[in-house]
């Protein structure tokens, strides 16, 4: 049985993980440099709570669970019929801002769900996710038009 801290820190290693792989895409989509300077950004707040997750769960002996491939085949076709049309940051803001309001929803639900049995630690990285998914919506607005 999974300690609370350790699922915890798997749904964020997850939730930064679907970040990353969405934002490498976007990158490799987006013509607009000051729109990929931005999504660069993004990528280094994700992947680094992505390798924090990873060396806190491999402290606790466990092994960080990745998205399955299934899921992120099927993300990676979504962006891609998301995107056939329209490469515009405006069409990708909208995208991200849909994507990352999910993950403040999500991460909200087990910051509470996780208050009262997750260490301090453990609650303070969920933080840090919710911050970056909201800062990532306030950058994301400024393209939209």
């Amino acid at each position: 049985m999974m300690d609370t801290n350790s699922e915890l820190l798997n749904y964020i290693h997850q939730n930064s993980e679907m970040g990353e792989d969405t934002i490498h895409q976007l990158i490799g989509i987006t013509d607009d440099a000051a729109f990929k300077s931005m999504l660069q950004s993004q990528y280094k707040e994700y992947h680094t709570i992505n390798g924090i997750t990873e060396q806190k769960l491999k402290a606790r002996q466990k092994e960080a669970k990745n998205i399955s491939p299934l899921t992120k085949a099927t993300t990676y076709m979504t962006i891609n019929l998301n995107t056939l049309l329209n490469k515009k940051p405006c069409h990708l803001s909208e995208m991200l801002i849909q994507g990352s309001t999910m993950g403040v929803i999500d991460i909200t639900k087990k910051i509470n769900q996780y208050q009262m049995t997750a260490d301090k630690e453990t609650i303070e990285l969920a933080g840090s996710l919710l911050s970056i998914e909201q800062r990532n919506i306030e950058e994301c607005k400024k393209y939209l038009q």
